[in-house]
């Protein structure tokens, strides 16, 4: 109890203790805590953890990368990169911007776009989680410094704490981009384009207790009628629902 409620003191967790049958007073609770190493509660509110304050604000959490892929292009395999956002409570994704050359210009005006206030996604008050490769450069980081939005920047080669984003890009790279021969740019956004409809509106996400974030169909009220599939990517790409009356 004192490690998942860092602000309970001695009598609060005395007291909860009580409710399940234990009774114990809040000296004896804070000779345990004492022995295990634990502070009092003004000590334990100092020391929150990564994982605790990603838990906490997740609502307000987005997270951002690249990936890269390979392009035939007239003049040849052609490496482009692509920036994405994804808000961690949601698994909504933003494809901020497609390119074969990521510099300061290009970086300006992608958090430019995220940020603007009638449409941007990201607003003041939220957090971005961002690891520490230089196409987040200076001009990037100012920007939104600037917009109200609060980075977090992550220590030096430690993917697992971006774990959506991370998982997002072996998704999208797997179930879509690896099969797939890419001729040039509009083919590489076409398919970007259709996997982010279909990850939003079509696919389960375990992450999420297996459900679709953002459903397109409403669901069948019984278990009758016709199965039907729609297919995207010429097929490669598949969602199931029965056909509503």
């Amino acid at each position: 109890m004192a490690k998942e409620n860092r602000s309970w003191g001695y009598d609060r967790i005395a007291g909860a203790l009580a409710d399940l049958g234990y009774t114990i007073s809040d000296q004896t609770v804070g000779n345990i805590l004492k022995r295990r190493g634990l502070p009092t509660a003004p000590g334990r509110k100092k020391t929150t953890t990564r994982t605790e304050f990603i838990r906490s604000h997740m609502t307000v959490l987005w997270a951002t990368d690249f990936f890269s892929t390979e392009v035939w292009t007239l003049g040849g395999l052609v490496t482009f990169y692509v920036s994405f956002f994804i808000k961690l409570d949601t698994r909504e994704v933003c494809i901020a911007g497609v390119t074969a050359h990521p510099g300061e210009a290009w970086m300006r005006q992608v958090a430019r776009n995220l940020s603007m206030d009638e449409w941007g996604m990201l607003k003041p008050g939220q957090y971005l989680l961002h690891d520490r490769d230089t196409k987040f450069c200076a001009a990037f980081k100012q920007l939104l410094d600037g917009e109200g939005v609060k980075r977090l920047p992550l220590p030096p080669r430690s993917p697992n704490l971006n774990a959506i984003a991370e998982r997002w890009v072996r998704s999208v790279k797997s179930e879509a981009l690896s099969p797939i021969m890419l001729f040039g740019e509009r083919s590489l956004r076409h398919v970007l384009s259709e996997y982010v409809s279909h990850y939003h509106a079509e696919r389960c996400h375990q992450g999420l207790g297996n459900v679709i974030p953002f459903p397109a169909r409403q669901a069948a009220n019984d278990h009758e009628g016709p199965i039907e599939c729609h297919e995207r990517l010429g097929g490669m790409l598949k969602y199931y629902h029965r056909r509503v009356a």
